[in-house]
């Protein structure tokens, strides 16, 4: 197989699982969409497996083509790397890290391991994609990110992945100064649940989450509730309404200690949520990930202090 597999059959077969879809990984790769079909007819003969599964919502990886695409994804970088070389082969380009976060954890410990990083390497460039934990997972497996710092999903999701935990974050909910809740002894969920509720989009782990809290109690989210994964918008309209917000506390913290935003003496979910470095287990990592990554852990190690004095603070203060 290795004598006759070319690499047209990987840059294919790596738009597809990009792009997932034939007719985007054609366009993509200015060619037709019969080509492209038919050079991945010929990757999986040679493999003697099937690699993609077609349908009308688009083209799936099997597990055989999960496995594969580990492989792939290390020689498609070989490749554009080794392009970069021809071609700037006088005057070498700046490094460039692609990283994807979170929304809620992209404003926690990032920013922090980010700043460092600036400091010992200017001229580092950093492209970083914030989306939900599935679409990040699927652009780190098809070799788009460096790494991922979000969560560890389910089994059938991590193949070919390795998760490295920095920390554990519960919910909290969070609302402006001088809420009409603030305050009050004994809130209970129903009092909450009269204002409007801020909260992550169905499926994401902190909906999950919330749903799971709130059913414990007979619960649900109202119908009414604002639904988003902007953190942005989330912490600018809760500053600016009696809206609550339930959000994992990181995604908060500038705002508490600013003062800009108080915490509800309620206790949400029990269990913490885990927050970690993911990336792919085939490889090692750039000299310019591996000094984020490094970096990202010694954030880690020191906010553990801070997390704790943080959860002090906000029960005094409610």
């Amino acid at each position: 197989m290795e004598n006759r597999i070319r690499f047209r059959h990987i840059t294919c077969f790596l738009a597809i699982a990009q792009e997932h879809s034939l007719g985007r990984a054609a366009e993509r790769l200015h060619l037709s969409q019969p080509a492209v079909s038919k050079t991945l007819s010929e990757l999986e003969a040679l493999a003697g497996a099937q690699l993609v599964e077609r349908g009308r919502h688009g083209a799936r990886l099997t597990q055989a083509g999960e496995h594969f695409l580990r492989y792939a994804a290390d020689v498609g970088r070989a490749l554009d790397s080794a392009g970069a070389a021809l071609a700037g082969a006088v005057e070498p380009s700046a490094a460039i890290l692609d990283i994807g976060a979170l929304p809620t954890v992209a404003s926690g410990l990032l920013p922090d391991a980010l700043t460092r990083l600036r400091e010992v390497r200017p001229h580092a460039g950093i492209r970083l994609r914030t989306a939900t934990n599935a679409v990040l997972l699927a652009a780190l497996k098809a070799g788009e990110l460096d790494f991922v710092v979000g969560r560890m999903a389910e089994p059938s999701a991590m193949q070919g992945l390795s998760f490295e935990l920095l920390y554990g974050e519960r919910l909290i909910m969070a609302v402006r100064p001088r809420h009409p809740l603030l305050g009050k002894a004994g809130i209970s969920l129903a009092a909450v649940l009269a204002y409007p509720l801020v909260v992550a989009p169905a499926g994401t782990v902190p909906r999950l989450h919330t749903d799971a809290w709130l059913d414990a109690h007979a619960l649900r989210v109202p119908p009414s509730s604002m639904e988003t994964l902007s953190v942005s918008v989330a912490r600018l309209f809760v500053r600016r309404s009696n809206a609550v917000w339930i959000t994992p506390q990181g995604a908060a913290r500038d705002d508490f200690d600013d003062g800009l935003l108080a915490r509800l003496d309620l206790p949400t979910a029990s269990a913490e949520e885990p927050v970690g470095i993911l990336r792919r287990s085939a490889g090692a990592p750039s000299e310019l990930a591996q000094l984020l990554l490094d970096l990202l852990r010694d954030c880690a190690r020191d906010a553990r202090p801070e997390r704790q004095s943080g959860r002090k603070r906000a029960t005094r203060a409610s």
